[in-house]
């Protein structure tokens, strides 16, 4: 059964920069060993997650890539992809997006705003992965 985490975010840190969080979760499936396909809402999304994980911690190497830019993307561990890019299925997907991810995966994480407006649709998209048969987790952030 696919698995759909939601993080929500609360953490001082994570307020003014939710992409910090991403960068988290993409450190912590790249210590997994898991590939992973992050779905950026938009190419600039996309780009500034790239610039970010080089630089957001100095301890950790992240190998990622934005996908469609090389030809050895299937290496990159964390493969991120904008819309309208072809991407590889991966087991575990970062969705930034605006709709719930439907596509193949083992388990998809979904990152929550502090914004109580911007988790409305967030509680619609829990409903979804619910109707869908997803086994369902929430965590603090």
């Amino acid at each position: 059964m696919p698995r759909a985490d939601f993080y929500l975010i609360a953490k001082p840190r994570f307020l003014t920069e939710p992409l910090r969080l991403v960068c988290e979760l993409a450190r912590k499936a790249n210590d997994a060993g898991l590939f992973t396909l992050v779905l950026a809402r938009d190419q600039a999304q996309a780009e500034e997650l790239d610039e970010l994980l080089w630089a957001f911690d100095d301890d950790a190497y992240i190998p990622h890539q934005i996908a469609g830019e090389d030809m050895d993307e299937e290496e990159a561990l964390v493969l991120i992809a904008a819309p309208g890019t072809d991407a590889p299925a991966r087991p575990l997907v970062i969705n930034l997006r605006d709709a719930p991810w439907m596509g193949e995966c083992q388990r998809v994480l979904e990152v929550v705003p502090a914004d109580p407006e911007a988790r409305e649709p967030l509680r619609e998209r829990w409903r979804q992965y619910k109707d869908a048969g997803y086994d369902l987790s929430k965590h603090d952030m």
